[in-house]
């Protein structure tokens, strides 16, 4: 069985994590298929938005502590290091691609599983969702970008608590800190992902690509550089038909039927 699974239907694809015995721990074969589903998905016009899923009871534990004293066995530090940036890859490819990323979080989130969740655009939770650092626990740092996006989230104050403490935080609580952005019924998470999902999937997909990459500088560029982004970026949908189609909707009462172009 593989580590990934992948389905699309009607523009939305869902990648889900497919370790459940495991909690859906990261795995090479998992983050590799993560890495070549997303550089695929970038560039098919026919994706609207991706879903990122958990099998089982369990979203993401992070980095298989199992298996983690074996791997490290004959690593020195450069190898170490090495391995990890090239690991950071992936969220930092989901951060950056043109394609707006859901994680559809239905338990325990925990460590790198959390950098990676965070990475994600949006967050749905289900109410038995948990979410930790877990780093402190086995004397790690952290990794997977979480420590940017935590802060960047929650504030520092509260960032800095969740990991030096590695409390659990749940569902709820994950809402109102802002670290998710809706929280469903368990029974519920699928319906309420798949309905934001189709209304991103049906929306200017040119123009959402922008939107993205205006939000992603707004976390660290001046505010001249944005603006001179946005410039650019609205000038280039302007000329979309996706605009004209849109424009045309409004005049005749109607609503757009979008089509990525």
């Amino acid at each position: 069985m593989s580590d990934l699974l992948e389905a699309t239907e009607n523009g939305i694809t869902t990648l889900t994590l497919n370790r459940p015995e495991r909690l859906n721990a990261l795995s090479a074969a998992m983050t590799q298929g993560l890495k070549e589903a997303f550089e695929r998905l970038a560039t098919d016009r026919d994706c609207g938005c991706i879903v990122i899923a958990g099998a089982g009871r369990g979203w993401c534990a992070g980095g298989d502590v199992k298996t983690m004293e074996a791997r490290g066995r004959d690593q020195t530090f450069e190898d170490r290091a090495e391995g990890l940036r090239r690991s950071h890859q992936l969220p930092l490819l989901i951060r950056t691609l043109p394609k707006v990323v859901i994680a559809s979080i239905n338990g325990p989130v925990a460590g790198a599983g959390l950098g990676l969740a965070l990475a994600c655009d949006l967050r749905v939770a289900g109410r038995s969702a948990r979410f930790g650092t877990a780093f402190a626990r086995i004397g790690f740092s952290g990794d997977y970008g979480g420590s940017w996006s935590l802060t960047r989230l929650v504030g520092t104050a509260k960032a800095r608590e969740l990991y030096f403490t590695a409390d659990l935080i749940d569902a709820e609580e994950a809402g109102r800190l802002g670290l998710v952005n809706r929280v469903v019924a368990d029974e519920e998470l699928h319906a309420a992902t798949m309905a934001l999902a189709r209304k991103i999937a049906d929306g200017p997909q040119i123009a959402l690509g922008y939107m993205k990459k205006n939000l992603l500088a707004a976390e660290t560029e001046p505010y001249q550089t944005v603006l001179d982004m946005e410039a650019e970026h609205q000038a280039r949908c302007a000329f979309t038909e996706d605009h004209k189609e849109a424009v045309a909707a409004f005049n005749e009462k109607r609503r757009p039927v979008f089509k990525g172009r």
